[in-house]
């Protein structure tokens, strides 16, 4: 059944969820050089529910993480250094961009929807913490909205993301089209081959090919763990003996959304799964 909205624009709730990565979508329109896009964003957020059938809407908000820079200091480092190069106007441009988004998240607020953001907090833990608790919540269905690939820990047979930048969608019956390897191996391929955006290490050498091959010789990251030092004479095995359970350890931390979600959280855990209880139970009244 075709999803409907109030006359306010509001969809009317049918237990399915879209969480939308406010800032991360927000992008699209600052890469193609418009500042003026509070009216488009609305519009694509309720073509998106429309699209996934999706009843209620959360859009989440980035504030950092205080808990991975105290895990590793040079978390997400290479893009400061990317913004202390920016020239005066590129500055007062991303000002406006960022005033631009905050004046959008208001709109929603407006328009009812849920818009969540905690200080020193990632969207990508807010997520996290709704999809663990999407049962608990009453929510059927939820749909990510991201570009970013480390929401696909996430994936499950219940739960999908939607990239706007490649538009494609990544669920658990297409998994096999962008990745080699199953789903429960995606964070042990993380650890393996880390995150040059977010600045996070991996073994040097080890790219997709290599990853795939050592989880299919050895199993998860804990088996891998469990096996070091391997014997081998490559260079990219001596790598991986060197980069050890420490470095591995250190990668699980960052990269595992449901790792220690209180602690990313900050301890608003509760408030947010009240909200978004409150939101829903709200909405099917």
């Amino acid at each position: 059944m075709a999803i409907k909205f109030t006359s306010h624009g509001k969809p009317i709730p049918n237990g399915n969820l879209l969480i939308v990565d406010g800032l991360n979508l927000a992008f699209r329109w600052k890469h193609q050089g418009k500042l003026d896009f509070e009216h488009d964003y609305v519009r694509t957020v309720q073509s998106l529910a429309k699209s996934y059938n999706c009843g209620e809407i959360v859009v989440l908000g980035d504030g950092g993480s205080n808990y991975r820079k105290e895990v590793y200091p040079e978390y997400k480092a290479n893009r400061k250094e990317r913004y202390a190069e920016q020239t005066p106007e590129e500055e007062a441009e991303f000002l406006e961009f960022l005033q631009e988004f905050q004046l959008t998240m208001n709109q929603l607020k407006e328009k009812g929807y849920l818009t969540l953001k905690y200080q020193g907090v990632e969207a990508d833990d807010i997520a996290a913490h709704i999809c663990q608790q999407r049962e608990q919540l009453g929510i059927d269905e939820i749909w990510m909205v991201s570009s970013d690939k480390d929401w696909d820990l996430l994936v499950d047979p219940k739960i999908s993301r939607f990239s706007t930048v490649t538009r494609k969608e990544t669920t658990i019956h297409n998994w096999d089209e962008h990745y080699s390897f199953d789903p429960e191996y995606f964070l042990t391929y993380k650890c393996l081959t880390g995150d040059k955006g977010d600045n996070v290490p991996g073994v040097t050498g080890v790219g997709p090919k290599r990853a795939t091959q050592l989880i299919e010789q050895y199993g998860d990251v804990f088996d891998i763990m469990a096996s070091l030092p391997i014997d081998g004479k490559y260079k990219f095995i001596q790598n991986l003996n060197e980069f050890g359970s420490e470095g591995l350890e250190v990668g699980i931390k960052l990269m595992d959304l449901t790792y220690d979600v209180d602690a990313a959280l900050l301890g608003h855990g509760q408030e947010i799964t009240k909200l978004v209880e409150n939101y829903v139970s709200e909405d099917r009244l």
